[in-house]
C-alpha cells in the first residue's frame, strides 16, 4: 500500500506548504540525503500555537502538536523526493519547549515518530533525539527537524 493511501486510511491530509519564516529554505539536498528545516505545529487557521509543555499544554496535547508537525514534515518530504514512497527517514531531532522540570520529551516526540512509521512503514523508522528547550521561535511548543534519504 502506498504512503498516500495510508494517509487516506488514517483520515489525514498533508497540509499546504508555507513559506519559511526567515532567511532559509524548507530543505537542502546533499546527494541522496535531504536535510529538512525545523517545523512546528499549525492551527487549522495557519497560526502557530504558543506556550510551554508542562504549563499551558499537557504531554497529550504536545503529542498531538508533534503529530501535526509530522504532517508538515511529510509534505516537505514529498516535495523534496517527489513521492513519499521514495522516502527513508534517517534522523529526527525533536525539540520541546517545556518548563525546566519537564522530563517527558520522548513521549511528546512520539507523536511525530508514530506518524512516520504509520505512514512510511519500515522506511519511517529512524534514529532520534528528543530534547527540552527553554524556548522556541514564536514560543511554539514543539519544533522538529528531519534528515531523509531519497530512494531510487
Amino acid at each position: 500500500m502506498s504512503a498516500e493511501q495510508k494517509l487516506k486510511d488514517l483520515g489525514l491530509e498533508l497540509p499546504a506548504m508555507v513559506a519559511p519564516m526567515a532567511n532559509y529554505v524548507r530543505f537542502k539536498k546533499a546527494g541522496d540525503l535531504v536535510f529538512l528545516s525545523g517545523q512546528g505545529p499549525r492551527n487549522p487557521d495557519g497560526s502557530i500555537p504558543n506556550g510551554k509543555v508542562g504549563k499551558e499544554f499537557t504531554t497529550e496535547q504536545a503529542y498531538d502538536f508533534a503529530k501535526n508537525t509530522g504532517l508538515g514534515l511529510l509534505a516537505a518530504m514529498k516535495e523534496a523526493a517527489g513521492s513519499l514512497d521514495k522516502v527513508e527517514v534517517i534522523k529526527l531531532l525533536g525539540m520541546v519547549n517545556a518548563v525546566p522540570e519537564y522530563g517527558d520529551q520522548p513521549k511528546v516526540i512520539n507523536g511525530c515518530s508514530d506518524l512516520l512509521v504509520a505512514v512510511l512503514g519500515e522506511n519511517g523508522r529512524h534514529a532520534r533525539s528528543a530534547v527540552g528547550m527553554g524556548s522556541l521561535p514564536g514560543n511554539m511548543p514543539v519544533e522538529i527537524e528531519v534528515i531523509i534519504k531519497v530512494l531510487p
